[in-house]
């Protein structure tokens, strides 16, 4: 009677809607009773008044969970259809059902209230109209979050404490088991030496694509473990790919570390305003719980703290790590930082086929600054220098490097090998147990002696391949080291500089030897011109700086230097250009080109450096002078010495005239000028 007192003639108008939802799909599955219940609500609202077309039935949501309205339809469904005054009352078992967010739960609620729609559950009708019943569902929404934060704060109590124990179980990476209640290591010799090899061949390359290259140019393959469905925990072996790599070199399981905590999850705005739940890589000192030596590893954790730096420096989208070492001429790249922002050199490829490498800082342009680059430096002196220093550097090698090398190379081709004898081993099981299956099988029922006999055929057949291929893997591939060879690595090692210049070292290896020795270069430009200032830092942490010269432009080439201006300039004192000329033939110089000296030229390089010609004698004047002095023109002065009025001397035929003027003479010229119609007096001088 209750329930009918608050049911009115417009609500039974309207539709009745039974929502129904369940948080996960494990709770749809095996919680069936709960979903049954819901269902039921159908029967009450007919009950009360509704007719079976006017009930809808919500359950779009199954297996969602009301945190937030992302993924679920029909409870967007539902607010719409309240707002537009379409339902007359919602049915759900509880009303944590609806929404477990406040945010969600109150809007709902509102436009319950304004649009007169009533709220059914397990403990009765609420009119979200009345303040008292508003106040009891605002209470049941806030008791409802509040429930599920001390659920989840309990759960995860108990899975940190768990796991500060080392008991939490979770999905181990492949090559790891459990065996009862302990970590070992899988008892797959394969799936071990798969891993193992893994490990090894990236402290060979140092690049986990250097990896995943090595293992397909090798005909190796990777396993991973299959979780659920009918592969459930099976090992499915496939070709190993890039990801792969960096999640074994990443997980510490691998170290024999027990770790909990390095992803976690937060929250984050989309761009619809909506709110998702993303998981998110923590950094190493974020980590929850960090057990070392928790169980057997197949590295060691200063290896996996390696192999993690070796990652880090691989990274090509870095300003400051070297990235990894790859083919180029440029000796230097990735190790080169800018000495005046800091950041990282990029190497640029320039002319004809790339034939002209430089170092270039474009930081700022990336940055879109409007300052010019930092610096453009060619790479040929940085890299001569550098290569120079390293040879010095590395002279007192000891024979114990050689030595390692081998042993590496050895324990190298040992374990490609014996991952293929492993192979092989699990091929021919294989075929041992179809022959076994086969043998038991009854002859006469040929529907199944058929397709066992076919099984046996295809892996008899599987390990006559894997035979040849092992076979073309050791002649292609295998090495084998003889007592000469050895001396030879050895000698080799010895000669570090003849290894150096070898024409069969590749680019990539002489980097990969320089970033053994060096950890960075720091370039800068000294106050002086062409000069530039390296400051080494050694991988033991020693620093050095040298200088390097660059090499001159072509106008400096071609520019004379300061020397033989001034020498030119004292010669023009006594001799002519064409004197000039003569001497400098004799001396056996050319100019900066390799040419031999004309007049035009050492005319040129008077007019250049501002040298004056050979001087008069003294107490003579040229013809310029005499013009000046006596305010004539030059055509006068010539013919006063064509006419012999003054006394001119000329030392060759197109020498200036060094013409000597006397009291007498000029006197007699100024009285010239004087009673001349056509000339002026000049002023005294």
């Amino acid at each position: 009677m209750l329930l009918n007192a608050k049911i009115a003639d417009h609500h039974l108008t309207r539709h009745a809607c039974i929502y129904i939802r369940q948080s996960t799909m494990a709770q749809v599955r095996f919680n069936q009773e709960s979903t049954e219940r819901q269902y039921n609500l159908a029967d009450q609202a007919k009950s009360l008044g509704w007719s079976p077309e006017q009930i809808r039935i919500l359950d779009g949501d199954l297996a969602q969970s009301g945190q937030q309205t992302t993924k679920r339809d029909d409870f967007k469904t539902l607010v719409t259809d309240v707002a537009m005054g379409q339902v007359g009352a919602i049915f759900s078992l509880e009303s944590s059902r609806l929404a477990r967010s406040n945010k969600d739960w109150h809007r709902l609620l509102e436009l319950c209230a304004i649009t007169k729609t009533l709220v059914f559950d397990g403990d009765g009708c609420y009119d979200p109209s009345d303040f008292n019943d508003s106040l009891v569902l605002g209470m049941k929404g806030t008791f409802a979050q509040a429930e599920l934060h001390i659920i989840r704060a309990r759960l995860h109590g108990g899975k940190l404490n768990k796991a500060h124990k080392g008991e939490l179980r979770f999905p181990l990476p492949v090559g790891l088991v459990f065996d009862g209640d302990k970590i070992v290591l899988d008892p797959d010799q394969e799936v071990q030496g798969a891993v193992r090899a893994a490990f090894e061949l990236f402290e060979q390359e140092n690049s986990a694509y250097g990896v995943v290259q090595r293992f397909h140019q090798l005909g190796l393959l990777f396993p991973r473990r299959s979780y659920g469905g009918v592969w459930n925990g099976k090992l499915i072996w496939g070709r190993l790919t890039h990801s792969r790599v960096l999640g074994v070199l990443t997980n510490p399981s691998y170290a024999g570390t027990y770790v909990f905590g390095r992803y976690q999850s937060c929250k984050k705005i989309g761009p619809a305003g909506e709110i998702s739940t993303q998981s998110r890589q923590m950094p190493q000192d974020q980590w929850r719980v960090v057990i070392p030596d928790h169980h057997p590893g197949y590295i060691t954790w200063a290896q996996f703290l390696a192999n993690r730096s070796h990652l880090a420096a691989n990274r090509t989208n870095s300003e400051v790590l070297a990235g990894p070492a790859r083919e180029g001429l440029c000796l230097l790249q990735g190790v080169l930082l800018c000495g005046i922002c800091g950041r990282r050199l990029s190497t640029r490829y320039a002319g004809n086929g790339g034939l002209y490498p430089s170092y270039d800082c474009n930081s700022r342009s990336r940055d879109a600054s409007p300052l010019r680059h930092c610096m453009s430096l060619p790479a040929k002196p940085l890299d001569d220098a550098i290569a120079a220093r390293l040879l010095t550097a590395v002279t007192p090698l000891t024979i114990k490097l050689a030595l390692e090398a081998l042993n590496n190379l050895e324990v190298r081709d040992k374990t490609i090998s014996a991952q293929w004898r492993r192979r092989i081993e699990r091929a021919r099981y294989e075929a041992d147990l179809a022959e076994r299956r086969y043998e038991e099988s009854d002859p006469s029922n040929r529907l199944v002696a058929a397709t066992l006999e076919k099984r046996w055929n295809d892996a008899m057949q599987r390990v006559i391949e894997l035979e040849a291929e092992l076979a073309h893997f050791e002649r292609q591939s295998m090495r084998s080291v003889t007592a000469e060879q050895k001396q030879q690595i050895l000698r080799l090692g010895r000669d570090f500089p003849r290894l150096w210049k070898a024409p069969t070292t590749s680019a990539r290896d002489r980097k990969r030897i320089l970033r053994l020795l060096i950890r960075d270069i720091t370039v800068s430009k000294a106050p002086q011109p062409k000069l530039l200032r390296l400051q080494i830092c050694w991988q033991g942490g020693a620093t050095e700086t040298t200088e390097v010269q660059q090499r001159p432009s072509y106008p400096d080439v071609l520019r004379y230097p300061d020397a033989f201006v001034a020498k030119i300039r004292t010669m023009a004192e006594r001799y002519d250009d064409t004197e000039i000329v003569a001497r400098l033939k004799a001396e056996g110089l050319t100019s900066s080109t390799g040419k031999l000296f004309t007049a035009s030229m050492i005319s040129w390089t008077r007019y250049k450096h501002r040298i004056s010609r050979p001087l008069l004698p003294d107490g003579t004047l040229n013809v310029r002078q005499v013009r000046a002095r006596y305010g004539v023109s030059l055509w006068v002065v010539h013919y006063w010495i064509e006419r012999g009025i003054v006394s001119a001397t000329q030392r060759k035929s197109n020498a200036p005239y060094a013409i000597k003027i006397d009291d007498n003479v000029d006197q007699r010229l100024r009285e010239w000028v004087a009673n001349s119609s056509h000339l002026h007096p000049a002023s005294p001088t």
